[in-house]
């Protein structure tokens, strides 16, 4: 049986972003499945309002992704695994219509979430990398060899001794 290899991901999100979740579907849609500099292109050009909360967090992934000491990753070496937007509590307030009557307002809101891992292109390079790299093995101290001591070097006033001036 097969052991997949999970692979590593970082992760951002934002909450109760002041946008419906059906609007910023639309934008996470566009950059699924992306590079990271072809998606954070797609964000600028956009004409939607919640590209630029959608642009946030990706930068924040970005961040999270360059910050960690474990993972050596670049910014640029990175692709949009998964992006999605859920819905966040709904805000409800209320308008005075004719006759007495009021009508509902509903102010929604929602989480986004860009979750990044690197290339496979970059994975390759990595491993290309280390096969390259020569490895140093270390032998345990009490299995190293023990040199003898060089022997001391004359100095010019011991080589003198036999003769005196």
């Amino acid at each position: 049986m097969a052991v997949a290899e999970t692979q590593q991901t970082v992760r951002a999100n934002a909450k109760y972003v002041h946008s419906s979740a059906r609007k910023a579907r639309l934008i996470t849609d566009l950059i699924r499945g992306r590079s990271v500099p072809e998606a954070r292109t797609i964000l600028a050009f956009s004409a939607r309002a919640v590209a630029r909360d959608v642009d946030k967090v990706l930068r924040s992934a970005v961040a999270n992704a360059e910050s960690r000491p474990d993972l050596h990753w670049n910014g640029d070496d990175l692709v949009v695994v998964t992006a999605y937007a859920d819905e966040g509590p709904t805000l409800k307030r209320h308008r005075p219509r004719a006759r007495g009557r009021v009508a509902a307002i509903m102010k929604r809101t929602c989480h986004i979430t860009v979750e990044l891992a690197q290339s496979p292109q970059a994975l390759a390079r990595a491993a290309e990398q280390a096969a390259a790299a020569p490895k140093r093995s270390r032998a345990p101290k009490s299995q190293t060899p023990k040199t003898e001591e060089a022997p001391a070097v004359e100095t010019p006033a011991e080589t003198t001794e036999g003769t005196e001036a």
